[in-house]
């Protein structure tokens, strides 16, 4: 019989369109026999913390082995931080899941709360070659990689025969993905390719969408802004786009970038973060330097005249995401758990 879970994450489906790490994760480790407890979807970080505590508690009382912490290099930190240490007093095994970018920061910052949740974790889940690198120098006696699932059989390849310079952009409109950088991608390659077009897709979290809006119209660029959708909705707008932009600044896995390539898209990203764990360079994607709007303009242009390139860069993309499927990554977690 496979052990009972608790696992903490902000698993808040109900407040946004995206399918959080927690319901993700968290759903298919059920279809394996888990039985799972989640906190918490509360709406309030006060609320949201004490739901957390008390989950923590009733663990302990209901006999749960591990007790799994989305952790984060922001605010999430700190969540992760008050659980992990409740989790030492009360002798129950945790397992915190790396998932901020700016982790490695994080640990610089803060060595020592890094050192109380870390050391003494059962096991610490790198899902990037650029964290586990990172946690297994400082932490090599408890740090595992085991990469994000994926569902490969949901994402439908498009083979496309003609590539235009038609962008797509999903993430969070915020200042750490940088949105600017892909407002001047596309003011570029307006001059050259004056039906160029970007969609934006992602949730106004910092409300910068009325500012992008109007350099938008001040520079008569063709940009749609969509707000958040569903994973269904974008999945079927990307049937209608050539190619993929990611300027984010600080990253890890991001999951967009991984259905990007499954979905035939040309990936053309910052290298930052652990892209380049994920992406490598004109095999299965394009790399540019943090904020080179002009660099990837560049690249942009070298797809849409490469029809070879780009369709060996796409079919070498989707082979590689394949191997994140979670038919292949359940044998890590099976294996950790059980």
């Amino acid at each position: 019989m496979k052990p009972r879970l608790l696992y903490i994450g902000n698993k808040l489906t109900h407040t946004t369109a995206n399918v959080t790490t927690i319901e993700l994760l968290g759903s298919l480790l059920e279809k394996e026999g888990y039985k799972i407890s989640y906190a918490s979807s509360k709406k309030n970080q006060v609320v949201r913390l004490l739901d957390m505590i008390f989950a923590v508690v009733m663990a302990k009382i209901k006999g749960v082995k591990y007790v799994l912490i989305d952790t984060y290099s922001t605010s999430g930190f700190y969540f992760a931080w008050i659980v992990s240490q409740l989790c030492r007093i009360l002798k129950l095994k945790y397992i915190p899941i790396l998932h901020g970018g700016n982790l490695p920061n994080r640990l610089q910052k803060s060595p020592t709360l890094s050192d109380t949740i870390f050391k003494y974790a059962y096991k610490n889940v790198a899902p990037s070659g650029y964290l586990y690198e990172v946690f297994f120098n400082k932490y090599p006696i408890n740090t595992v990689k085991v990469p994000n699932p994926i569902e490969v059989n949901n994402y439908s390849f498009v083979n496309r025969t003609l590539f235009e310079p038609k962008l797509l952009w999903v993430r969070a409109l915020d200042e750490i993905y940088n949105p600017k950088m892909a407002l001047e991608v596309i003011q570029i390659l307006t001059q050259k390719f004056p039906q160029a077009s970007l969609t934006m897709v992602g949730p106004d979290k910092e409300n910068r969408k009325q500012e992008l809006e109007q350099i938008a119209k001040s520079k008569n660029l063709n940009v749609t802004f969509t707000g958040k959708l569903s994973k269904a909705a974008w999945l079927e707008l990307s049937k209608s786009h050539s190619i993929f932009i990611n300027t984010t600044r600080v990253d890890n896995t991001p999951m967009s970038v991984l259905e990007a390539m499954l979905l035939g898209l040309p990936v053309v990203s910052t290298n930052v973060g652990g892209i380049r764990y994920l992406i490598e360079n004109n095999i299965d994607g394009f790399l540019v330097p943090d904020n080179d709007a002009k660099k990837m303009a560049e690249c942009i242009d070298i797809l849409i005249h490469n029809l070879v390139l780009a369709n060996t860069c796409v079919t070498n993309a989707r082979n590689k995401v394949e191997r994140l499927d979670w038919n292949v990554v359940k044998k890590s977690w099976n294996d950790l758990l059980f």
